[in-house]
Parts: structure tokens; sequence; C-alpha cells
């Protein structure tokens, strides 16, 4: 676990007592690529390696399988430095823009707020597989029992992979919620079970940024505990992903491309 214990003065209705708290780490990692700096990332330590497979691959940096060369030192006493190797001819457009976002030539479908508007099942991700619905219950549950830093903290996001049949395939921690999706991909890259995946589950809201690297990796179903936002909704009705929302108990609500889901 990552967490690290400060003492705390905690106010009551009439009282003040001293407690001792455990908070979720967040440090500074420095990347840099082939000796050039790529980016600054707050992130809590560890399974650095799979954050960094992760980042690059989902903004398309490095997509190919083989692993990657990361050779790790201390800057100072709060920065760690990442320095990655890449080969030249491998090194993807995303290089040339610090934290870029996916982009598609126009947004065809912004705007439109009804389920069935569009149906773009056969536009980008055109995976026919099928989830029931109590599968994905399941999937919560399991998550949320293998949050060990959130139970001692209550201060750190989750994300986790699952298959079709509902087994897990890779669960990570982190201050962040984009770092906590980008270390699952970098796992499941590192451990060849990326094709495995059918469905990314996330503990907190949904952004246009989470939509992009769960698509960016061809996991067609994507469901959070909290709300996504429009544009969320919106680019995974074009990517052809399938999106769920207040995913709580047994409850969920599809946004787009609910044909995936039955019961």
């Amino acid at each position: 676990m990552s967490i690290k214990n400060y003492e705390g003065k905690k106010f009551l209705a009439d009282e003040a007592i001293l407690v001792d708290d455990a908070l979720t780490e967040e440090a500074a990692l420095q990347i840099t690529i082939n000796q050039k700096p790529f980016s600054l990332t707050m992130r809590t330590p560890g399974s650095d390696d799979a954050l960094i497979r992760g980042l690059l691959f989902s903004e398309d940096i490095y997509r190919g399988m083989q692993p990657i060369s990361i050779r790790y030192r201390q800057k100072n006493k709060v920065i760690r430095v990442a320095d990655v190797q890449l080969d030249r001819n491998q090194i993807g457009p995303g290089f040339n823009n610090n934290r870029t976002l996916l982009s598609v030539s126009s947004c065809g479908i912004c705007g439109k707020q009804k389920l069935d508007d569009v149906s773009t099942y056969k536009a980008c991700l055109n995976s026919n597989v099928q989830l029931e619905v109590n599968k994905l219950y399941t999937m919560f549950s399991a998550m949320q029992q293998m949050q060990q830093d959130f139970k001692h903290s209550g201060g750190s996001h989750a994300a986790a992979a699952f298959d079709n049949s509902g087994q897990l395939l890779s669960i990570k921690e982190d201050i962040g919620r984009h770092n906590a999706v980008d270390k699952v991909i970098g796992d499941l890259l590192n451990n060849k079970k990326l094709e495995e995946a059918i469905c990314m589950v996330v503990s907190g809201r949904i952004s246009y940024e989470i939509v992009a690297k769960t698509y960016s990796v061809a996991i067609p179903i994507l469901a959070a505990v909290s709300a996504p936002s429009s544009l969320a909704v919106e680019y995974a009705k074009q990517f052809g992903l399938s999106l769920m929302g207040f995913s709580r108990g047994s409850k969920t609500t599809c946004y787009a491309n609910d044909w995936r889901l039955k019961l």
C-alpha cells in the first residue's frame, strides 16, 4: 500500500481530539523519452512500469508489443525520474504533443442527447461482445473489495479490467483517476492480457479523457460509479463504446451503445 500516517486534530460537536490518519501518498514522477523531457506526472508510487507503459500507449507514443526499457533515478527528495529508451522508428505522433488527447476529424453526433439518436456499433469499436448486467455489478463488487489503499485512506481512485466471463484481469489504485486507468492498461500490456479485456470499470466519474484511453486499447465497455460528462457520452457514441454511469449496488445507467448490455 502507498499510504502515510499524519497526525491531525478532529473537531466534533463540542470537543477536539488528536487522530492519526492514513493518507494516500502523492509524489512526482518525471518521464523522459530518449533523454528528452516528456511529462511530470503526479501519481501514487507503485506500478510505475505499468503507468508508463499505459500512458505511452494511450497517448499514441509507443504502441509496440515488446517491453520497453526504463531506468529509474532519484532527482531529489521529491522527484523520481524514469528514463525511457525507445527505438526512434517506433515512436508515434503523440510524442510531439505532450499529454495529447485523442482527436477525430469531426463529431457528427455531438449534441444528440437521446439514446437512440445514433447507432454507432459499426463505426469504430465493432466488437459484438455482450455483457450480462448482473456481471457488471459483480465486477464493481470485486474491485471495491480489492481497493486496499482506499479502505485505509479514503483518498485513492481505482480502475479494473475484466474478461467476458467476469474474471478480474487487473486492478490498480492511484491518487489520479487517469493514472489508475493507465496503470491497468500498462499492466494488461505487460502481462499480454489486453486482448482478453472487454470491460473497464472505474471508481470515480468519467471524463472525455477516460473514454479516449479506453477506446485507444479497444476495450468496448466502460462503466463508472459516478457520472459521465456530456462530452464523454458524445464521444462514446461516436467511438462505438458502451458507456455506463451511476453503477451502484444493483443499478446502472447506460448512455451510449446499450445494445451490448443484456438482462
